[in-house]
């Protein structure tokens, strides 16, 4: 592990500690984020803290064609009750990643420094969102990282029961359809996992973002 200075520059994933940390400080630009996110690496962090770069092993991801949708969410899906939009409504999708509580987790680790950082790299073109929608009323979504052919999923939120599911499984057809290799989830949650998410081994993960 080594701490980062103003140089863009990243160590080998390799480095990291069993705790999957390959470096502290640094900071939020565009230049870098993009970097750390080509090279398997993310941000993760407190308020008031220094950033911290993570690069896990293993790896949670998805491969889109494994995509694994319960019957009763299938009935959810055809009684066609959620509108769902892809980047339309990105900086109250990230407001609601931030401020929504989520069972067994004390705060948020979307910093306003994060926040802001990743609304220049969606000015950018580079991260983007899935907004699921009931009454016209926000009641769901994601967003993360687009690499071209890896989706670096970073946050959702749901005020409705399965809004967060169903704007997993959209993107994950979307995706898909667009012949995307996988979307990286980070580390491992019961919820992605039940979703056909997987871990795979770094060394993997990373030979498929160099593809």
């Amino acid at each position: 592990m080594i701490f980062l200075g103003k140089e863009l520059i990243f160590p080998d994933v390799e480095s990291a500690s069993p705790e999957g940390i390959i470096a502290i400080g640094g900071d939020l630009s565009p230049e870098r984020l993009l970097l750390a996110y080509k090279s398997g690496i993310f941000p993760w962090y407190n308020e008031g803290e220094p950033v911290v770069w993570y690069s896990p092993d293993p790896r949670m991801v998805l491969f889109p064609n494994r995509l694994k949708i319960s019957k009763s969410m299938y009935q959810i899906l055809r009684k066609d009750v959620f509108h769902i939009t892809f980047n339309q409504n990105f900086k109250e999708v990230i407001s609601q990643c931030k401020i929504t509580n989520r069972k067994d987790q004390e705060g948020t680790w979307i910093t306003d420094e994060m926040q802001n950082a990743y609304l220049e790299l969606h000015k950018l073109g580079i991260v983007k969102s899935v907004e699921v929608w009931q009454n016209n009323e926000l009641i769901g979504g994601l967003y993360g990282i687009d690499l071209g052919t890896v989706f670096c999923g970073e946050s959702m939120f749901s005020k409705v029961s399965n809004a967060s599911k169903v704007a997993f499984i959209y993107l994950t057809r979307k995706l898909g359809k667009e012949n995307y290799k996988l979307i990286d989830c980070q580390v491992y949650t019961d919820h992605l996992a039940s979703l056909g998410a997987e871990e795979i081994p770094r060394e993997e993960f990373i030979k498929i973002l160099e593809l």
